[in-house]
Formats: C-alpha cells, sequence, structure tokens
C-alpha cells in the first residue's frame, strides 16, 4: 500500500486520536480464537479417543465441546462492537468536518459535489468498519489456526506455511497496483459523467449548431476507454492466484504427504482428520476472505479515502492572542473565535468552541434543537453575558449592550411611562417622522393608536399582551443606533405574517440582523444559517445546510409539519 498516500495519511492522523478504542478492540480476542484453535484439536480427539476406540459417546462429547467454543465467540464479538463505533464515529465526523469546512470555504461550491463527498464521508465510515472487522476476525482466526496446527502436528508446518508466505508476498505486491488501477477506472467514470452532463446541458446548443454527431462521437470514445477497467481486471484476476497458494495449496502438499505421514506414524488418522479441518474450515476461508472482501473492499476505500483528500481540506483554527482577542477582518463585523461557555464549572459546556464569522449587513438565522444554547448565544452576541473560553467581537471590539449590539428577548420589556418613552429608549433624540415611519414599517400604527398615540402613558405595562410588548420592543430596536441587531425568538407571540413583515424591515435596516429562529420562514429568508448542536456551530446557506446536516432536516421537518395554517393566529 502506498506509505505517501494523503488518503492513508488522512485515516492514520485520525486512528492515532483513537488509538485507546482501537487498542482494545483485540481485547476478546482470546475467547474468539477459540473455536480455531480448538477445532482440529477437538476432531483429532474425538477420532482417535471416540470414534475408532469404540465409543461414539466419547466422541460426540469431544465435538459439543466446539458448539460451546462458538457461543463464547459470538458473544465475544458482540462485545467488540463498542469499540468499533469508538474509532469508527468519530473518523466519520473528523470528515464531515473537512467537507463542512470545505463548503464554508467555497461559497459558490456545487451542492451536488458537496452531497457527493457526504456519500463518500458515510462509505469510508462503513468500509473502515467492514475492514477493522473483518481483519480482526481473519486475523485471530490464521493465528490460531497455525497455532492448533504446531500443537496437533508440528510435522505439516512446513507444508503450510510457504505457500502461505508466498500467498502473502503475493497480496502485498498486488495492492499498489490495484490501487492505482481502481483509482483510474473512478477518475475515468467521472470524467465520462461529466462530458455526459455537459452535454445534455448544452444540448440545445448542440441541436442548433448541428455538432450532435460530433459530441456523440467524443461520448463513444470515453464509454470505450476501457483500458484501466481492463488493467484492473487482469491485476484483480491474479488475487485468484493467492487464494490457489494460500488456502488450496496447502490442503494439496498434506493430501500428497498423508501416505507416508501415516506410514511412518508422524500422524495418525484423527490427527489427519485434525489437520484437514484446520486447513479446510479455518486457513482456506480466511485466505478468500482476506484476497476477496479485504481486497476489494481495501481498494474502494484507499479509493474514497484519496478522494476526500484531495477534495477537501483540513479544517484550521483560528489564532489567538493571550493578551486579547485577534483583530477582526474587515468583511466580517461580527466574529465567534473558540467561544465556549458553561453554567457553572462542572457543568457541560453549552457552547463548546464555537466558531462564525457575520458579514457586515449579514442577515443570519440561528436554529437548533432545544438546549443547543440559541438564547446563550444571543446573550454572547449582545454582550450581557462573557463566554468561559474564547472571544466574541463586533467590528474588532467586545460587544457593548445598547451600544454596538441591541437585543430583543422572547419576553420583552416595556415600563411604565409614555409609549414614546418606551420607543425612543434606546435613541431619545429621534424625531417625530423617524419615530412614526418606523412604527408605520413595524405594522405597530394601529397599536400605537390604540394605545392613544405617542404621547399616550402606559401606567401597568402588565395589560399588554406578550405579542403587543414585542412589537414595542421591535420598534424601539428598530430605532437604535446599533449596528447589530439580536432576535432571540423575539416574534415568537406575532403571527407569520407580522413577523414577516417585521424580519423583513430589520433585514432592509443597515447592519447585521442575527435571529435566533422558531420558524421554518425565518430560515428561508436569512442569508446563512447557523445551526448549533452539541455545543458547536456549522454555518451554511439553508440548502447546503439541507445536504449536510441529517439534524437540519429533521428541524425543517419538524417546522413542515407543524406549520400554521394560512390565516391562522393573531398578534397575542
Amino acid at each position: 500500500m502506498p506509505g505517501g498516500s494523503p488518503g492513508w495519511g488522512l485515516l492514520f492522523r485520525q486512528l492515532t486520536l483513537t488509538r485507546a478504542p482501537l487498542v482494545r478492540m483485540p481485547a476478546w480476542s482470546g475467547v474468539e480464537a477459540l473455536p480455531p484453535l480448538m477445532s482440529g484439536l477437538l476432531v483429532s480427539t474425538a477420532v482417535d479417543q471416540g470414534f475408532r476406540a469404540g465409543r461414539p459417546g466419547v466422541g460426540v462429547a469431544w465435538l459439543s465441546g466446539f458448539g460451546a467454543a462458538m457461543a463464547g465467540r459470538a458473544y465475544a464479538t458482540r462485545a467488540g462492537f463498542p469499540y468499533l463505533a469508538a474509532v469508527v464515529e468519530p473518523l466519520r465526523d473528523a470528515l464531515v468536518e473537512r467537507v463542512v469546512h470545505s463548503a464554508l470555504a467555497r461559497p459558490t461550491a456545487d451542492p451536488a459535489e458537496i452531497a457527493r463527498l457526504t456519500e463518500q464521508v458515510e462509505s469510508a465510515r462503513q468500509l473502515t468498519a467492514t475492514l477493522l472487522r473483518t481483519v480482526r476476525g481473519v486475523g485471530v482466526t490464521l493465528l490460531a489456526a497455525l497455532t492448533g496446527l504446531a500443537l496437533l502436528a508440528p510435522a505439516v508446518l512446513p507444508l503450510v506455511l510457504l505457500p502461505l508466505l508466498a500467498a502473502g508476498l503475493l497480496f502485498a505486491r498486488l495492492l499498489r497496483p490495484l490501487v492505482t488501477r481502481r483509482r483510474a477506472v473512478v477518475l475515468a467514470e467521472e470524467r465520462l459523467a461529466a462530458e455526459a452532463g455537459r452535454a445534455l446541458h448544452g444540448l440545445r446548443d448542440v441541436q442548433a449548431t448541428g455538432t450532435g454527431p460530433e459530441v456523440a462521437r467524443s461520448l463513444a470514445e470515453a464509454a470505450g476507454e476501457s483500458a484501466a477497467a481492463r488493467a484492473l481486471g487482469r491485476a484483480s484476476a491474479l488475487r485468484a492466484l493467492v487464494v490457489a497458494l494460500g488456502g488450496r495449496l496447502p490442503v494439496l502438499a498434506v493430501l500428497a504427504a498423508a501416505p507416508w505421514l501415516l506410514a511412518h506414524r508422524a500422524l495418525t488418522p484423527g490427527e489427519l482428520l485434525g489437520v484437514a479441518t484446520y486447513l479446510v474450515q479455518q486457513l482456506d476461508p480466511a485466505v478468500r476472505t482476506l484476497a476477496g472482501t479485504v481486497g476489494g473492499r481495501l481498494l474502494n476505500l484507499a479509493v474514497v479515502l484519496d478522494r476526500l483528500a484531495a477534495t477537501t481540506t483540513t479544517p484550521t483554527a483560528t489564532a489567538t492572542t493571550a493578551d486579547g482577542p485577534p483583530p477582526a477582518p474587515a468583511a466580517a463585523d461580527v466574529r465567534l473565535v473558540g467561544v465556549r461557555y458553561g453554567h457553572g464549572g462542572g457543568a457541560v459546556p453549552v457552547l463548546d468552541g464555537v466558531d462564525a464569522g457575520f458579514g457586515a449587513g449579514e442577515h443570519v438565522a440561528v436554529v437548533g434543537p432545544s438546549g443547543a444554547g440559541k438564547s446563550t448565544l444571543a446573550a454572547l452576541l449582545a454582550g450581557v453575558a462573557q463566554p468561559t473560553e474564547g472571544w466574541v467581537t463586533v467590528g474588532g471590539e467586545r460587544p457593548v449592550p445598547g451600544r454596538s449590539v441591541a437585543l430583543v428577548p422572547q419576553e420583552a420589556y416595556v415600563f411604565p411611562g409614555s409609549v414614546r418613552e418606551n420607543l425612543a429608549w434606546l435613541d431619545p433624540g429621534v424625531t417625530e417622522e423617524r419615530l412614526g415611519a418606523a412604527v408605520a414599517l413595524l405594522g405597530a400604527e394601529g397599536l400605537v393608536a390604540r394605545l392613544g398615540g405617542p404621547a399616550a402613558a402606559l401606567l401597568d405595562p402588565s395589560e399588554l399582551s406578550a405579542g403587543e410588548r414585542q412589537l414595542l420592543a421591535l420598534v424601539r430596536t428598530y430605532l437604535s443606533p446599533a449596528p447589530v441587531v439580536v432576535l432571540d425568538e423575539a416574534t415568537c407571540h406575532l403571527d407569520p405574517a407580522a413577523e414577516e413583515r417585521v424580519e423583513r424591515a430589520f433585514a432592509a435596516r443597515p447592519g447585521t440582523l442575527v435571529v435566533v429562529a422558531h420558524r421554518i420562514s425565518s430560515a428561508l429568508r436569512a442569508d446563512r444559517v447557523l445551526l448549533l448542536d452539541g455545543g458547536h456551530g456549522l454555518t451554511a446557506r439553508h440548502g447546503d445546510l439541507q445536504v449536510l446536516s441529517p439534524l437540519y432536516r429533521e428541524l425543517v421537518g419538524h417546522w413542515l409539519g407543524s406549520a400554521p395554517r394560512p390565516g391562522a393566529g393573531r398578534v397575542s
């Protein structure tokens, strides 16, 4: 196998991070080795001391021990699965992170390409799990069978080891050309698919220019380029030679030598049957599995890993300094760098290493399951809470509540005083014209008129409904001079039409808008969506996020399933 392959380097680097479960995987191997180790010994003893001695009950009793050993092996195999999961699941997560990082680094990336990459990630996970499980089983079987042969009939070991060693050397020699040719076949298939796609996409132009015959010939030539496939077929056929050398030749060699071994009492009839059991039931299936199943899946894994390594980039951590946050880039008005936040010293962090950047004037929706940390993130963005680790910056500086960031929480605050004092709280010098325009733009003119106009007194704000308090707080925030507005489910008491009107008004307002969404419509209106899950964040466009994240697809399905009927709901 090519040691310098970027795909294998990617795999080995990740496996070194899960060394502990990888080492613990063979913990049950001793139990799993019992059936292949004891099979020949039990058959030999059952024949020589049982059936040949005229004691069939003794022979059956010895053979029944093999069934007990098989039951133990099944349990041991099952017990190893948690360790296997502890290896392959972090591998899948690391590969997904690479795909996401690459997608975010290339905003114009083709969603179809991202979908193919995510499929390749799942293929890599499944192939790695299958190979680890199969190679472990094959290794245990081979080692146990050879140990049993050495204990039962050391005289036949040279007849077995020499062809087995030759098969192993041939198999190792074949892996490099097999991987190279398999990769060539995959690239040829991808080129053919790309050519066919371009031809179909420009079919109207092809017909208009009369170049159909030339395009057809070009596609026929691409489809006829089978040199790589033929080379792969020839190299794959040599795997049959591996099986013949390592699995079949030892059986033939022992059978040819059997008359001499029996005549010179080097073997008893029972020991000969035991040797045949090791060779036919253990060694030959193991060699066939190694050359066939392992060899084929190893080729596929090598190609998949190389494609992932070639088409994705490694996530890189943003550097921070010991005495202050790093300077914010000009294109990002809001930055979160390694943000970690926990509600207590021993508590599991709600946010654990969130990195994100929102451009000046960008409209971002924040989504996630209940308890994912959406409101915590809103508080950190607004500067009303400080991260345990990491930095939150607005324009390169820490956020100042009310000055650089205006936050509207789910339960809006309205204080006793005049309507105007509530609306102009964040900008006391606002003109009447601008105040009236904001009231009309956000759809609050009916509420303000019912209250008696801007000069009317609000003696008891608790008499207002939750939706009415939200609407007044939204107008107040719209008039704020803060360049960043964070709406933390600030429209949850409004009906969908009123919510859309408010969000579109804030999106058109100069500055950056961050909306903690509780409806699918909020995510659809945003430029990008920040998905929070398990303390981490993933930012992408709505359509791309549906491809990248199964959790986001579930959230969208839940939103769509619980969407209200048109006309349902009012400001309450």
